[in-house]
């Protein structure tokens, strides 16, 4: 009998509600997802399709919070090969660089700046947390305001490139073991086979007071681009499937299904205020990104339009 490497998920990992619709199937060895994976994983590495004769890409809606995700997902053996050999470190790391301008950095700075404007304490007397670090950018620009950084991550050149630039890198036995006044989740939740059951685990970490913020791909049309389903649509284009792309994005949250898995965590929603949030803008141009930067609150609280959730355990 041929190995799957694959494990599959008969509930919406989001809830846990056991209601759901099949509203997608396709073989990953065929058109149009064969194509898909080689158009999108060649430049960075490539796809060995051994892994995935005789697998089916299937996607699932919850009838109850609506979160949309894959039912058959790589298993630990094909994610580290996916993570590991599909997408060169080097090469993502080399192209990570050189797409981060200082729009980029300005972001994570202002992000901080409101942050650590809630708190009482000093910078250097907040202890933060970046669950899925990637190459640490968000955790060296909390390190330049004070905060006392730590990270996690799977990737074993990604952890020793953080050890390597001073970063506290903990394993995931050791989170419970400290207690953090800010948890960052950067595009992580997607990625995630067990997402709830993830968030409670995080959660025994957040200091009285604290906050955790989960911030996933944008996925108000989802429901439209499935209809369309052009798997051909380049990611950042007005029809692009990124939200739900094989084998890595394989939970699409809409916003309702992230405010329903905190809830069942026992996590509240909150909002930092307008002003407050507008309280560093600084240097504006009048181009069309600092636009983008004046509206983003407004978008994020008021007309709720992104996967950019704050939820504190007060």
């Amino acid at each position: 009998m041929k190995q799957s490497y694959f494990k599959e998920r008969n509930k919406c990992p989001g809830c846990h509600s056991e209601s759901y619709k099949e509203i997608y199937e396709s073989s990953y060895t065929e058109t149009p997802i064969k194509d898909y994976l080689i158009d999108f994983y060649d430049p960075q590495g490539g796809v060995e399709f051994e892994y995935l004769e005789g697998e089916k890409y299937s996607l699932g809606e919850c009838s109850f919070c609506g979160m949309i995700f894959q039912k058959f997902i790589p298993g630990d053996e094909l994610m580290k090969r996916l993570y590991e050999v599909w997408i060169d470190p080097e090469l993502a790391r080399m192209d990570e660089n050189r797409s981060h301008d200082f729009d980029f950095y300005s972001d994570y700075a202002l992000e901080l700046l409101q942050i650590l404007s809630h708190f009482k304490n000093n910078p250097d007397e907040i202890e933060v947390f970046d669950f899925g670090m990637g190459w640490s950018k968000w955790l060296f620009m909390a390190r330049a305001f004070g905060c006392v950084p730590y990270g996690s991550e799977l990737s074993k050149e990604r952890i020793d490139y953080a050890k390597s630039n001073g970063i506290n890198v903990l394993s995931w036995d050791q989170i419970p073991d400290y207690s953090f006044d800010f948890i960052n989740t950067e595009q992580v939740f997607e990625h995630i086979s067990d997402p709830l059951e993830t968030l409670q685990y995080l959660k025994q970490s957040l200091k009285p007071g604290g906050f955790l913020k989960v911030s996933v791909p944008p996925s108000g049309d989802i429901d439209a681009r499935l209809r369309i389903m052009n798997w051909q649509a380049k990611k950042g284009t007005r029809k692009s499937l990124n939200a739900v792309a094989p084998l890595e994005h394989i939970n699409c949250f809409k916003r309702d299904s992230i405010i329903e898995m905190g809830k069942i965590a026992g996590l509240k929603e909150v909002h930092f205020s307008l002003k407050s949030q507008y309280k560093y803008y600084f240097g504006w141009a009048l181009n069309k990104k600092s636009i983008i930067k004046m509206l983003r609150p407004i978008f994020r609280n008021v007309l709720k339009r992104e996967n950019y959730v704050l939820f504190s355990n007060q």
